[in-house]
């Protein structure tokens, strides 16, 4: 069985993201082993150990990078940092585990396609209660492994990224099989065949506008670690403030995008560093959107209030006039579940718990309604299916991966983000303190690439579209009848197992 943890394990490491090689391929490698530790395994608990112990470490092997947000900017000692990737891979890996679980069962009861098939409809289901459950962390999903590879990921146009991954883990299970059922074998190449041939089809034929948009993006490479310190608030206006006047000479863009809380003081508020931002928008003749902390007063008298991560869009007058409040927050980045229990302060170097926006929109501009997507919002393919339903034409992921340092995470967060474009068919402008700031076209393709921890602009145009993928119509049931299927499959071998006994 070790050798079947350590195919599954290698698989997610090559497969996905990382600072060595990178071969999306070898990501099919992980359902894969999965599978075969179910289908290999004596008992039932022999399944689910072996098929936790091989997510354990595939899952911390992707997820290492936890340590620097915890360890270099909370502020907790290496001996309590070192241990977070392992015990959020021990807890994502009980989904793993019940995969192989499955497996164990399903294989013994049903062969061939319709194993295949139930395999692909259990790995689609997995992933979802991953994006769900405990508020969700759906960042192991296997579709965005393919993502440097934009005709493999088309079909998520269809059935989403969670729908695709189930697609990929039914290929991967029918490779595995081909040599006991020759049916297997079709079906894989049947699923190659029309993943591959939808994928360069869409990729040549969609219609992705004509892009005369022009928009920049100022990468600022503020330290992390420094950015909140007073002293150095005006020397990061400074720097933004050069970045886009650069940009603006040598582009002319209609707006201007700065990341995630790229201005680290109270916009809002009037002040000397508000005023600096409100005289480039008016000298300039150019809108900004800028990430900045943000709050609302709820009792006067008692001066309490709430905390916001936001999006302010400053016109060409210097007025902040729309806004977009980040919905799904970070535990414990961006606030802290169980406060009272837990023995540190959430890792955010901000006053105070933020809390999640309520009823936000596209920021519109000159006719393009931007779907905001503040940071890991970008990982949820729900939260741009609602931006794109309430009007979005084109999607905007403001984010601040200097957290992770010089990491495989910044590439996972990016291939992730690229997902989002695909599903809903839209133009994806992408800005980063550190990077990797991008512009990703409807089927995925980047048009331009920033340089990672460098001072920057980026500038490209894009174009604003109306159509809706057939993702998005589905939306709604598409994930019901998914849960449905692979319940009912399930519930089939229950019945029949005791129907032999």
């Amino acid at each position: 069985m070790l050798n079947l943890v350590l195919l599954a394990t290698f698989g997610a490491w090559l497969g996905f993201a990382n600072p060595l090689f990178h071969f999306p391929l070898a990501a099919l490698a992980f359902p894969l082993g999965l599978a075969w530790i179910g289908l290999r395994a004596t008992s039932g608990i022999n399944a689910f150990k072996f098929g936790w112990l091989a997510g354990l470490l595939s899952a911390t092997g992707l997820y290492y990078w936890m340590v620097i947000p915890v360890q270099t900017y909370g502020g907790l000692p290496w001996f309590i940092a070192l241990p977070c990737p392992v015990l959020l891979a021990a807890f994502m890996s009980i989904y793993y585990g019940l995969f192989s679980l499955g497996m164990y069962y399903a294989g013994r009861q049903i062969t061939g396609i319709p194993l295949c098939i139930l395999a692909g409809l259990s790995w689609a289901s997995m992933e979802m209660l991953m994006g769900t459950i405990l508020s969700g962390f759906p960042w192991i999903n296997l579709a965005s492994a393919f993502a440097p590879w934009p005709f493999a990921i088309q079909g998520a146009s269809v059935i989403g990224s969670y729908g695709l991954s189930g697609i990929l883990a039914t290929l991967a299970i029918a490779c595995l099989l081909y040599s006991t059922y020759r049916s297997t074998l079709w079906l894989s190449v049947g699923l190659i065949v029309i993943l591959t041939g939808f994928g360069f089809y869409r990729g040549l034929t969609f219609d992705t506008g004509i892009p005369d948009y022009t928009v920049s993006i100022a990468q600022g490479n503020v330290d992390q670690g420094m950015k909140w310190i007073p002293k150095y608030q005006a020397q990061t206006i400074k720097k933004y403030v050069k970045i886009t006047l650069d940009a603006i000479s040598k582009h002319k863009p209609k707006v201007v995008i700065w990341p995630e809380t790229a201005m680290p003081f109270y916009l809002q508020d009037e002040s000397p560093f508000r005023k600096a931002v409100q005289i480039l928008a008016q000298d300039s003749k150019t809108s900004i959107i800028t990430g900045s902390p943000a709050y609302r007063i709820t009792d006067k008298k008692t001066n309490k209030y709430v905390l916001f991560n936001r999006a302010w869009l400053m016109d060409e007058t210097g007025r902040t006039v729309q806004s977009y409040d980040k919905e799904h927050l970070v535990p414990f980045g961006e606030y802290m579940p169980l406060e009272e229990w837990m023995p540190f302060e959430k890792l955010v170097q901000a006053a105070g718990n933020f809390a999640p926006g309520e009823d936000n929109k596209p920021l519109v501009l000159n006719g393009v309604a931007l779907g905001m997507l503040i940071c890991y919002e970008a990982i949820f393919p729900e939260l741009a299916q609602k931006q794109v339903e309430r009007g979005a034409n084109a999607l905007l992921n403001i984010s601040n991966d200097a957290w992770f340092g010089d990491t495989s995470a910044p590439k996972q967060h990016l291939n992730l983000s690229i997902m989002r474009a695909v599903e809903q068919g839209r133009w994806l402008v992408r800005c980063t303190n550190t990077g990797i700031s991008a512009f990703v076209d409807p089927v995925g393709r980047i048009t331009a690439l920033g340089t990672q921890f460098q001072a920057e602009s980026l500038s490209a145009k894009i174009a604003p579209l109306e159509t809706k993928t057939i993702y998005h119509r589905i939306f709604p049931w598409l994930g019901i009848l998914v849960y449905i299927m692979t319940f009912a499959g399930f519930a089939w071998i229950g019945y029949t197992a005791r129907q032999k006994k």
